[in-house]
């Protein structure tokens, strides 16, 4: 129900946000209904709880953290054949649709547009959203099918993403029909004492609620609705920027049915014990992902009879899950995540403020805070050289350099 002016400055004023409507008068009429309609779907005692929490640590103290069991692709011998055709088969009947995670700027690489509309560097010059269809394509041909694809956008860069792919004929798919675009959720930043702040263009400034709000928009914009009308059983999810991803994997399909789980993740080994990488692992025997920065160094150094870190199975984002799994948990928003960054914005007085270092929190939501909900997962072992060249920095590691050798190098391009 809308709310009247009177009562959003009664609930700013309760929170102490009443700096929200500062530019309120100068703004058209236009963007103040746009603000107070941002305002009132704000949860503030979610933002507020999600503040306080930027203080506090993720204490594991009290938890029992076990390694996991894995499977190693390199290693499956005669059972490779065996899931390779219960994967096979799966996918042939039309089970397997592959989401893309592509709510992100590439700001960070030095472009100005989506994530996925950046050149690597290739000699075809091809941005990754086009690297990764071109894969899609091609495994579609040796099943002789479509696979459908889902591409999960964002509100800051969902309109330049399908402009994109309408500019490039969608790269051979049909809007609506074999390809679909949603829009991931977003929740208020805010500054160091906790205020919610007001961007350039003077409405609330937000930011998106990470991959782990993969689940909740999947099924708020009735994405699982459309693949369930496909026919679709299994959901490949996987992040923009890894040009090696691998959608269409039977042995990672074949596995999952095979162990009867819900979901199977893929995991390349530690470069060395202490690479900035989250590890599955059991937590209270549950499936989890701790990240590095929670792990001790004993726990990151330890190693097993083999001489193998025994938590050195790498998380890739590179994950399959049944439908039914991803309904159940797309019904409640996972825990939130603080991450502290630079954003510029407009202060109380109306000043224009461009940090030179980091002086607001995003909240975001991690993908695999849900495997908390599985009874169990199954994980796949695969090779770093073949499945995983990330795009993340402009120079060193996992930057367009590396990813672009990589890719070159498996491809023989």
């Amino acid at each position: 129900m809308e709310q009247s002016l009177d009562e959003i400055k009664w609930k700013l004023n309760k929170y102490g946000q009443m700096h929200l409507l500062n530019g309120y008068e100068k703004l058209p009429e236009n963007k103040q209904k746009e603000l107070l309609s941002e305002i009132q779907g704000i949860d503030f005692d979610l933002i507020d709880s999600l503040y306080k929490k930027t203080k506090k640590g993720n204490d594991l103290s009290n938890d029992k953290i076990e390694p996991i069991e894995y499977v190693d692709k390199l290693k499956l011998n005669g059972y490779y054949k065996d899931l390779e055709n219960i994967g096979k088969k799966a996918i042939l009947e039309g089970k397997l649709a592959a989401v893309t995670m592509a709510g992100g700027q590439g700001t960070r690489l030095g472009h100005t547009g989506p994530k996925g509309t950046f050149d690597i560097g290739l000699d075809s010059h091809k941005s990754l959203f086009e690297l990764l269809s071109d894969y899609l394509r091609e495994e579609g041909k040796k099943y002789g099918i479509v696979i459908p694809w889902f591409i999960m956008t964002s509100k800051e860069n969902n309109d330049e993403t399908v402009e994109y792919f309408a500019k490039n004929k969608y790269f051979g798919y049909e809007k609506d029909k074999t390809i679909f675009f949603f829009e991931q959720g977003e929740l208020p930043m805010v500054d160091t004492e906790g205020r919610i702040l007001i961007g350039e263009d003077g409405l609330v400034k937000q930011a998106a609620n990470g991959h782990g709000g993969i689940f909740e928009a999947l099924v708020k914009n009735k994405m699982t609705d459309k693949m369930k009308e496909l026919g679709i059983e299994w959901v490949f999810i996987g992040g923009v920027d890894n040009c090696l991803v691998k959608m269409v994997d039977p042995i990672l399909m074949g596995i999952a049915i095979e162990k009867n789980v819900s979901a199977a993740g893929k995991s390349i080994v530690k470069a060395n014990p202490q690479e900035k990488v989250g590890v599955f692992c059991k937590r209270n025997g549950k499936p989890y992902v701790i990240e590095y920065s929670e792990i001790s160094q004993e726990m990151a150094e330890r190693r097993d009879v083999n001489g193998e870190l025994v938590y050195g199975e790498s998380h890739i984002l590179c994950n399959l899950f049944n439908i039914s799994a991803i309904e159940r948990m797309g019904k409640t928003p996972l825990p939130y995540h603080s991450a502290f960054k630079k954003a510029t914005y407009i202060d109380k007085d109306g000043n224009k403020v461009v940090p030179t270092s980091p002086n607001a929190y995003k909240f975001e939501a991690f993908l695999f805070d849900a495997f908390g909900e599985l009874d169990d997962m199954a994980i796949l072992r695969v090779k770093r050289e073949e499945e995983f060249a990330p795009v993340k920095n402009a120079t060193g590691v996992d930057s367009p350099e590396t990813a672009r050798e990589l890719y070159k190098k498996f491809y023989n391009v």
